[in-house]
């Protein structure tokens, strides 16, 4: 790989308000020579996984609370009311439009949000806005933290190490990211 083709990675929140995904912006270069930049999503759960900061289970069990947060609609709503997440037919939240796999996804999320200890705990919240809504953790402990209140980046961290910990054991992942026959 010539010095032209590599790749110059640095790590930015998106320029975009309605936006708050961290993103990594991606310069290289075409096979004509021209330059191309591309924006990609930061994965927050596969760097701490890469470097070593999550196992497996801790991974998977971040994954399946991600799946059932997207399937919920959950990540199209950045203003939601987290009590009312799918236990209130509420005409507000439109729940009569949704079908039963969002409701069951609705559901499940609620279920695992509790098992954190509700969305006002610190696990919870960071649940949320990182694995779900995927802010990055520096964002959510700036601007949301826990009870409004700004958190140190390493505490942060620390929070949804173990919370990812918790969430392993709730949806009963095993140490090597296998799901416990029920």
């Amino acid at each position: 790989m010539t010095k032209k083709q590599k790749q110059k990675l640095r790590f930015k929140p998106s320029a975009e308000a309605g936006q708050q995904r961290a993103t990594r912006v991606v310069t290289e270069f075409d096979p004509n020579g021209i330059e191309v930049t591309h924006h990609r999503t930061v994965d927050t759960l596969g760097l701490m996984l890469r470097s070593g900061a999550i196992t497996g289970a801790m991974h998977a069990a971040g994954r399946d609370f991600q799946a059932a947060f997207t399937v919920a609609c959950f990540d199209s709503m950045p203003r939601v009311n987290l009590n009312l997440m799918g236990r209130s037919p509420s005409p507000a939240h439109d729940v009569y439009n949704l079908s039963d796999r969002q409701l069951a996804a609705r559901e499940r999320v609620a279920r695992a949000i509790d098992a954190l200890g509700g969305h006002g705990s610190p696990a919870g919240s960071c649940v949320w806005h990182v694995v779900g809504m995927q802010t990055s953790v520096r964002e959510w402990a700036l601007r949301q933290g826990w009870g409004g209140r700004p958190v140190r980046q390493e505490s942060a961290q620390g929070i949804l190490v173990a919370a990812l910990g918790v969430l392993a054991k709730h949806f009963g992942i095993r140490g090597s990211g296998e799901r416990r026959c029920a």
